[in-house]
């Protein structure tokens, strides 16, 4: 999408922009000729994870922009201020703020560590929150002043709470700044909104999460950045007056203002896109693939009762499993199965060639799944994708929840076997 000038001049405050979304959207506005502070922590390469600070900082000058790099932890409220108070001081006052930081768990209640909950709430929601706070003062003097923060909109379906109860509170903390902060300084003339993506978008740490779950499948599913840095641009260079308190998708963004093509923001055009978080769309989708009629095909080698699956399940692994499979797995698994074949077993890919049997691991498990027997079998048929199964509550995971992914490349190369 060609961008048309409008943000020229205009300083934009991101937090979390040294790589992935956040470095994208100051990347579109650079070319309009834009102002952007950049307030993140990463001054130091980061030993997996691409860019700093300053290497942002020269690309979004090399793109036309100016910029300031600060080194910004959003829980930090000091480092804030002085953040807040460089970017007055270098170019005259703040137009726009982008909360784009944020920190991530996906784990239960019982396998949440108040640690990492302390982490999320401080980061997305308090983070967002005393971010917008600092850069208010400036922004409700601004030119055509917008806050967007890059959170989902509000939906209470009990399926995004039930497997990361903690993370989808601080990430909702975010999305609730947008609906009081919308209303509390509408008459300012500061438009606040939301940003969320239809699907998953590759950044760096997607990339590393994806490549746990499912290999190069699963990174080929996503789209890239830029199609979130072009919905942004959309919505920050709209009225501030007259646009405000939306919970905005990207892509529904992009075809109000008369897109069509979004092959060009696949990583690979073609492939079935792999949906995000907090979308009931998705459940709608899933649900259709997943009815009597549109899966009798799928379900007619499962027997009702699901009678000695799981057990063969276990002993196709297991005839297939050799060093090289333990090697590249190292992880021990314990499953809890629920309904016709009620019952525990464990899978030991991580000492020896494998082993396998009922009841508990001679080994602790590094995750333990917990499903239907039925879906069990079908997720190991190919027939169900163990992350559709997670984000819809047919898997839940206790423990490492990397290792606990990396049983999808494993189902691959059992499909044809079972």
């Amino acid at each position: 999408m060609l961008n048309t000038g409008k943000l020229a001049g205009r300083t934009i405050f991101i937090t979390g922009a040294s790589r992935g979304i956040g470095k994208a959207i100051a990347l579109k506005a650079a070319k309009d000729g834009a102002n952007v502070v950049i307030a993140a922590k990463t001054a130091e390469p980061h030993p997996k994870l691409p860019g700093t600070i300053y290497t942002a900082a020269k690309e979004i000058e090399a793109a036309g922009g100016k910029c300031l790099p600060c080194i910004v932890d959003v829980r930090d409220e000091s480092q804030i201020q002085a953040a807040v108070e460089a970017a007055v001081k270098t170019f005259g006052g703040i137009d726009i703020l982008v909360n784009n930081a944020s920190a991530i768990s996906l784990t239960g209640t019982l396998e949440t560590q108040m640690k990492k909950y302390d982490l999320m709430h401080h980061v997305n929601t308090r983070g967002t929150y005393l971010t917008s706070k600092l850069c208010l003062p400036y922004l409700k003097v601004g030119k055509n002043p917008h806050i967007l923060n890059l959170s989902p909109p509000l939906n209470m379906n009990p399926v995004w709470f039930q497997n990361h109860v903690a993370y989808t509170m601080a990430k909702y903390g975010m999305s609730m700044c947008v609906l009081g902060m919308a209303e509390e300084f509408r008459s300012d003339g500061v438009a606040v909104n939301a940003l969320w993506p239809r699907t998953g978008i590759t950044t760096a740490a997607m990339d590393m999460l994806g490549k746990l779950m499912g290999g190069e499948d699963t990174v080929n599913q996503l789209r890239f950045p830029e199609i979130m840095a072009d919905a942004a641009y959309v919505i920050l260079t709209r009225d501030s007056k007259n646009f405000t308190r939306n919970f905005c998708i990207d892509e529904d963004i992009l075809r109000e203002v008369g897109v069509k093509d979004f092959d060009v923001y696949a990583v690979k055009p073609g492939t079935p896109l792999m949906p995000d978080f907090f979308l009931d769309e998705f459940l709608e989708d899933f649900s259709k693939k997943s009815s009597p009629k549109m899966s009798a095909e799928a379900t007619q080698d499962v027997p009702a009762g699901g009678a000695g699956q799981v057990d063969q399940v276990f002993k196709t692994i297991m005839a297939a499993a050799n060093e090289e499979i333990v090697k590249k797995t190292n992880a021990v698994f314990a499953f809890q199965v629920k309904g016709a074949e009620e019952g525990q077993w464990y899978l030991d890919l991580k000492n020896g060639s494998g082993s396998s049997g009922k009841g508990e691991s001679p080994s602790p498990p590094d995750a333990t799944l917990i499903m239907d027997s039925q879906d069990f079998v079908k997720m190991f048929q190919g027939k169900l994708k163990a992350t559709a199964a997670f984000m819809t509550g047919k898997l839940k995971i206790k423990g490492d929840m990397g290792k606990a992914m990396k049983l999808e490349k494993l189902m691959g190369s059992m499909q044809s076997k079972l």
